[in-house]
């Protein structure tokens, strides 16, 4: 899929029951949330329809029920959606964005690890 849809906060929790299991009918996605949402049916049904309107989703009949699946891969929405919070809230600058995530969270020594991998792993690529 070359579009990457915008997608609400909602939205993207409906996407990640889609992400982990498809296809689904909407009465498949209700239970799926039900226990981490407070959202009605009629609420989560609106929220597939509008995904289905943006292209993030698709649908078959199968009888009388809908199969819902997605359209657009989780990979290149979490890559959009990375790229446009780095632009909105540090104007496009990783650093600062690095820099105040390493100095607020508390790592493992595990993490930090995986870190400097990245790192020198970039470091290498660059030369």
């Amino acid at each position: 899929m070359d579009h990457v849809p915008r997608i609400s906060e909602a939205e993207w929790t409906v996407m990640k029951v889609l992400w982990n299991e498809s296809p689904l009918t909407a009465d498949d996605v209700v239970t799926a949330l039900d226990d981490t949402t407070s959202w009605s049916p009629r609420t989560i049904k609106a929220l597939l329809n509008r995904l289905i309107n943006k292209k993030a989703l698709g649908f078959q009949r199968e009888g009388r029920k809908y199969l819902y699946y997605p359209l657009a891969e989780e990979a290149a929405c979490v890559r959009a959606e990375s790229k446009s919070f780095l632009q909105r809230v540090y104007g496009g600058a990783v650093t600062p964005m690095l820099a105040m995530f390493l100095e607020e969270e508390e790592l493992t020594p595990q993490e930090i690890a995986e870190l400097r991998k990245v790192l020198n792993r970039r470091g290498r690529q660059q030369r």
